[in-house]
């Protein structure tokens, strides 16, 4: 069975999100699994679409951004597949796992997008080390200082680190060091 999927972060993306389901029927897709929240949320649709999926069947979509958020989630998504005896097939990609060529430009692409995130992150570290030798690096600032004067406002009615950590939405630990540097220690 052929079992599409797609998916746009937003409803503003409606047109995107038409063609997407144009596309998928064109493919003659038996079942479309559609949904339009953004990549980091749970995806229900999608999920739902993996647990539906059986050996011999085949998932479509028309990009591969539109599946998977990260080359960890697309070798999560995939290993589910293959454990069910599944296949992907990425429509603009002209990609499917059913074949050892499709197979091999999957693992490809994963191991390109990796080598790319690696490589980005070293050089972050490089710029963010730089900055700091030429003190053009602070860090991102302490949000929870900031909060000091509520932390005492709460601290003078009373309330323990635990409770003022829950009423604020912050770490006891953050409540401490606003204590301790303004010198209410508790």
């Amino acid at each position: 069975m052929l079992v599409g999927y797609a998916r746009t972060s937003t409803v503003e993306q409606q047109a995107g999100f038409e063609a997407q389901i144009r596309d998928l029927l064109k493919e003659r897709c038996e079942k479309l699994f559609q949904e339009q929240v953004s990549s980091v949320q749970v995806r229900v649709q999608l999920k739902a679409a993996l647990d539906f999926i059986r050996e011999g069947d085949t998932l479509i979509v028309t990009r591969l951004d539109r599946l998977a958020r990260s080359t960890s989630n697309l070798v999560e998504i995939t290993s589910a597949l293959e454990k069910k005896g599944a296949n992907l097939r990425i429509l603009d990609l002209g990609m499917d796992t059913g074949t050892p060529t499709g197979r091999l430009m999957l693992n490809l692409l994963g191991a390109i997008a990796q080598f790319e995130r690696e490589i980005m992150l070293e050089r972050q570290r490089e710029g963010i080390s730089r900055a700091k030798e030429l003190g053009k690096y602070k860090g991102r600032k302490p949000t929870a200082r900031s909060r000091t004067q509520e932390v005492l406002e709460l601290h003078g009615k009373g309330l323990g680190a635990t409770a003022i950590a829950r009423e604020l939405n912050m770490a006891r630990a953050s409540v401490y060091r606003c204590l301790e540097s303004s010198g209410g220690h508790s």
